[in-house]
């Protein structure tokens, strides 16, 4: 099934800092960024993501976000039903067909591998996340340790796409060209 949605994704947290900014003039025009930052206090939050939307906005980047509290100009949301594009965490097979039947557009299959995300957890690895991924009807994207090179590797198991933070967020990441 050909993606109807973005195939490269950003996946925002604290921890980026201001490397966010260069990692959002990274992204390829269309890709997606999933607004994160689940600890930043709400007032800081709302700011911060009305400059994140504006920046999508000019780039040409679809922005979805995360977390119960809604935020104006969204164009979808993650983990949740709701309006727009929906974005669906999925660590195993079960939690990938609930998204499906949620309604989720995008399913993103995690971790692929290890990610400094989330150290020390255990990463599904290829076969797996491979079997997480077969034969689902909505775009699948590989998340966790993810680059375009590890992408070019897993692409032909059932993925559409992949998302990261620490890959768009290093200077060695070819701008815009991917």
């Amino acid at each position: 099934m050909p993606a109807r949605h973005p195939v490269r994704w950003l996946m925002t947290d604290e921890r980026q800092g201001e490397r966010l900014w260069a990692a959002l003039e990274r992204l390829p025009r269309g890709a997606g960024v999933i607004f994160r930052h689940y600890r930043t206090p709400a007032g800081e939050r709302r700011a911060l993501f009305a400059r994140v939307r504006g920046v999508a906005r000019r780039r040409g980047l679809v922005l979805v976000v995360a977390g119960a509290a809604p935020l104006r100009g969204a164009a979808g949301v993650h983990a949740r039903r709701g309006r727009g594009i929906v974005t669906w965490p999925a660590h195993d097979r079960r939690e990938a067909l609930a998204g499906v039947r949620a309604g989720a557009d995008v399913v993103l299959v995690s971790p692929v591998f290890a990610t400094r995300s989330h150290p020390g957890a255990a990463a599904l690895g290829l076969w797996r996340a491979a079997a997480i991924a077969r034969g689902l009807p909505v775009t699948v994207i590989a998340l966790g340790g993810m680059d375009e090179r590890r992408f070019r590797r897993i692409a032909a198991l059932g993925f559409d796409g992949y998302a990261a933070i620490d890959a768009w967020s290093t200077s060695s990441f070819p701008s815009r060209g991917t």
